[in-house]
């Protein structure tokens, strides 16, 4: 079947240019940059006057909470919502239940995907203190990578053993496999909290979260993490950067080969005042910190700094979402609505378009050596998405997808509207018509 995208604003590879895209079954067969109808006969017409053509979006960090934890989400529900955001592939994080931390669990969760996912499917296996040696069984080319929690969050997966770190990063080096930490220095959070107990009680209102959870302990641990990447030459990938404080880390030029940033939205959106309002549905890990630390996170999405945005959608339920600082607890459902917030920083002059595109798609794909995808070029697979900034529209519980059923952005209007998305060349998402039969594919890599 071929399919064309005609008349659309095709924004790709640092270019913004009228044209149109044609879909041969599952791949980009050629790019059309003409402001002419294009000649010829297609089985299906899209009409993409006054929209903006995208390369769908990559989210290299989500938790999807399949197996274990599905009544807050699942595989099935949450690549809906991601769909319905533009994003056309994911990357699983390994703190379910069971953890993604032996070769048997990575290729049950593979199945599930099989099975239930929406959208294009990976997942990162997780590091322990014991398990590096599982390192050299698993297929470089099914996998972006490992992940270690260099600070307790959600799932206990918290790797603090020095010698542990050492022989991960070093496995990982020597195995070509790029690394992606969370880092926080849970000593210190740990002692900060017991300071905060004293002070307020046995659950500290939400507010004092970013003060326990502080800059410092970003820095502490990121800094050790650069340090072991350096030592060992590992491919390091620091997760969810959310100070200032660490954007220093990276200014040498040699740490740069080595080293990147992912910030996610949560932290580019909203600062320790939006705890006022929000209460604990902005709670997560790494914290919401200042209005100094969102506004140098947001100049180091111009300045090159920071690499990627990524999500770190992770659902709960709204009634374990009451509390404060220990009862509360930490993340929230953002997939569907990360693209069009984004689109929001466009439209305030924080980063161009093009620039968004390089955060989303082109460079996931590049940074994780992801085959065929993340760009608009011919003989690709056709994971493509359509927004437009002329449908304006409001969260309500009605529009949230995600299993959960609430979201920090309720009541949030947009102007940005995902219209269209394809994945594999499949139109998954046509206006408000979502079809729940199709299923992605297995994401693979270059190793």
């Amino acid at each position: 079947m071929n399919t064309i995208i005609e008349n659309g604003t095709i924004v790709n590879e640092g270019k913004v240019c009228r044209g149109s895209v044609v879909i041969q079954d599952d791949r980009i067969s050629e790019i059309i940059f003409s402001t002419e109808p294009p000649r010829g006969n297609y089985d299906k017409r899209v009409d993409a006057t006054g929209c903006f053509v995208l390369p769908g979006v990559i989210d290299e960090h989500v938790h999807f909470r399949q197996p274990g934890m599905t009544d807050k989400g699942d595989i099935e529900s949450e690549s809906r919502a991601a769909a319905m955001g533009g994003v056309t592939s994911f990357f699983d994080m390994p703190n379910t239940n069971p953890m993604t931390t032996t070769l048997e669990t990575l290729d049950e969760k593979i199945q599930m995907a099989v099975r239930d996912s929406h959208i294009n499917y990976s997942f990162f296996f997780g590091a322990t203190n014991q398990n590096s040696s599982l390192f050299k069984h698993l297929d470089p080319h099914i996998i972006p990578g490992i992940k270690v929690f260099m600070g307790a969050s959600t799932g206990n997966m918290l790797v603090d053993n020095s010698r542990a770190l050492e022989k991960i990063f070093q496995t990982a080096a020597f195995l070509n496999l790029p690394v992606m930490t969370h880092c926080e220095d849970s000593a210190m959070i740990t002692a900060n909290m017991k300071i905060a107990k004293e002070k307020y009680g046995d659950d500290p209102d939400v507010i004092h979260h970013y003060e326990i959870r502080n800059a410092d302990a970003c820095h502490h641990s990121s800094k050790l993490a650069i340090e072991l990447a350096k030592r060992f030459g590992t491919q390091l990938h620091i997760a969810h950067l959310s100070t200032a404080k660490e954007l220093s880390l990276i200014d040498d030029v040699e740490v740069r080969k080595l080293v990147t940033l992912e910030a996610v939205i949560a932290h580019l959106v909203f600062t320790n005042e939006d705890y006022l309002t929000k209460k604990a549905l902005i709670k997560c890990n790494p914290s919401v910190k200042t209005a100094a630390d969102r506004d140098a996170l947001r100049r180091a999405l111009a300045n090159g700094k920071i690499s990627t945005v990524g999500t770190d959608h992770a659902p709960h339920l709204l009634s374990q979402k009451q509390g404060g600082c220990c009862r509360a607890a930490s993340g929230m459902p953002m997939i569907q609505f990360s693209l069009v917030t984004m689109l929001e920083l466009v439209d305030k002059r924080v980063i161009t378009i093009e620039r968004l595109v390089e955060l989303m798609s082109h460079a996931p794909a590049k940074l994780f050596r992801v085959n065929e995808r993340g760009f608009l070029r011919p003989g690709y697979k056709a994971d493509i998405t359509i927004v437009s900034c002329e449908h304006p529209w409001q969260v309500t519980e009605d529009t949230i997808v995600s299993k959960c059923k609430w979201s920090p952005m309720l009541g949030h209007e947009y102007r940005w509207k995902v219209i269209h998305t394809f994945c594999n060349g499949y139109h998954l998402l046509n206006g408000t018509t979502f079809n729940p039969d199709y299923r992605g594919e297995q994401i693979t890599f270059r190793n």
